[in-house]
């Protein structure tokens, strides 16, 4: 048994063409996250790592491999904001995650237009038809079993505001399937997208 099946050690490598780490654990939502600086210059990038976390309070978090300049931003602002990536804004999306300076809008980059938030001073993507203002409540940063901090820092946010396009409600009822969501996969370049024709409904046991 043990024969057909492949085991490593991730500290050792895996032995595969691609990790599979990423693909096993997916597909994720994406972390489209936008954010200001002190100085107010914007900035918009995609996370593969992102949940939510917490009903009540509603925390949703995402974790930067890097301290790049989303966290550099909400470090000073304490805010950021959170935009639903759908199938008609995955090329944005995609071109948002560009290694540009911080100086460099992303905004304008990927042709999206900044709209100001209620609640907090990062805006969201207007084109988006989802977003989370959020204010942030834990920075921490990761370390392995060993205690040795590794370099990516997870953002933890609370949920102050949120924003829903009247046609993703459908009887009141937020019609997930119906939205486009797409989720990131393994590989180096795969995503998924959330259609009807995946739908099924379970009803928890009483």
């Amino acid at each position: 048994m043990t024969d057909s099946i492949h085991f490593y050690e991730p500290r050792a490598g895996h032995g595969l063409p691609h990790d599979p780490f990423n693909a096993i654990v997916g597909p994720r939502p994406i972390g489209w996250i936008s954010s200001r600086d002190s100085a107010g210059i914007l900035n918009l990038a995609p996370y593969s790592f992102f949940n939510a976390f917490n009903y009540t309070p509603p925390i949703v978090g995402f974790a930067s491999i890097g301290h790049k300049d989303t966290v550099r931003n909400v470090e000073q602002t304490g805010e950021f904001v959170w935009n639903l990536a759908t199938r008609t804004l995955a090329e944005a999306m995609n071109q948002s995650c560009a290694a540009v300076p911080p100086e460099v809008d992303e905004f304008a980059l990927a042709g999206l237009t900044p709209v100001a938030s209620r609640l907090v001073s990062a805006p969201r993507v207007a084109e988006s038809p989802v977003s989370f203002e959020c204010k942030v409540t834990q920075i921490v940063q990761l370390q392995g079993a060993d205690g040795t901090k590794v370099r990516t820092w997870l953002v933890l946010g609370e949920v102050v505001g949120v924003h829903i396009a009247q046609a993703s409600l459908k009887d009141g009822v937020y019609d997930t399937a119906a939205a486009g969501h797409i989720l990131r996969g393994g590989g180096p370049a795969d995503y998924f997208e959330v259609t009807p024709a995946q739908l099924f409904r379970m009803h928890r046991p009483r």
